[in-house]
């Protein structure tokens, strides 16, 4: 049977929409690379052409003149250990709650939930003052400390809802053969929420590497400024040297995108589940 290859021409305004998205999308990050390998002169003389003779100095005096190096390191640690404590505390109250079930579950994840309602700019003096007395600010630690109690309630608002499409039946078996509560969580429930992990990990990735707020807030020390806040050193009061900036913000851009590369399958999954469940 012959396959039609007739073009749907109901479908136009659709592609003509994601086009123009994906143009707005993706025009901007094109010039910022061009711009990463141009010298000034270059950038001023065509703004959005390629480098006619793309250079690394801009590179160059970035990882010799800002920090870069520290900065990146900064970020990584402050990152992976958000992320991966993050995952952990909020699995665990997610995977609890699901269990818990009823009225008692509903209300402990309506309390969480409330988290979500309120910006983070509310709390930020009250925290602020409470770190500080705790010896905490301008220190890693409590950069970590804080990403993880803002992101905490978003983590589990994602996992709950997909612990609780899980069947039932498999606890319940798993149940009868012996598993205490840690094995149904460590054995059945992590393996197959694989997707959803893989999901909010990005998600929480983007979101702490990308944090400028907190470390402007908590941080001092430019030995323990985190890349987004380096950056800024690069940002005059009057000029702005833009090539340097743009090629810190390629740098800056790597570590997401492999990320994204390298947990891509789970999170177009993880994204998926929950419809195709629901």
């Amino acid at each position: 049977m012959r396959r039609s290859t007739r073009w749907d021409w109901s479908e136009l305004p659709r592609w003509a929409l994601l086009t123009v998205y994906a143009l707005i999308i993706a025009v901007p990050l094109v010039v910022v690379v061009f711009t990463a390998f141009k010298t000034s002169q270059q950038m001023y003389r065509d703004p959005f052409g390629l480098p006619p003779t793309p250079t690394l100095d801009n590179f160059a005096e970035l990882w010799a003149g800002g920090r870069i190096g520290t900065s990146f390191l900064n970020s990584v640690t402050v990152t992976l250990v958000s992320v991966t404590v993050t995952l952990l505390v909020a699995s665990l109250a997610a995977f609890a709650i699901a269990r818990l079930g009823g009225r008692l579950g509903t209300i402990v994840f309506a309390l969480f939930s409330l988290g979500l309602a309120v910006p983070a700019q509310v709390a930020m003096i009250p925290q602020y003052v409470i770190f500080d007395q705790l010896g905490l600010t301008n220190s890693l630690l409590g950069l970590i400390l804080i990403n993880i109690a803002v992101t905490c309630s978003v983590a589990i608002f994602i996992l709950t809802g997909f612990f609780r499409t899980l069947p039932g039946e498999l606890f319940e078996a798993a149940e009868i053969d012996g598993a205490n509560t840690w094995q149904l969580y460590w054995r059945i429930a992590l393996p197959l929420s694989t997707p959803s992990l893989a999901a909010v990990a990005i998600f929480l990735f983007v979101m702490h590497w990308n944090d400028l707020l907190y470390p402007l807030l908590f941080i001092t020390d430019p030995d323990l400024a985190t890349l987004p806040k380096a950056l800024l050193d690069f940002k005059g009061e009057y000029t702005t040297n833009f090539p340097v900036l743009f090629a810190g913000v390629v740098i800056a851009s790597i570590p997401m995108i492999v990320a994204y590369v390298l947990l891509q399958r789970w999170f177009v999954a993880g994204i998926t589940a929950g419809a195709v469940r629901g």
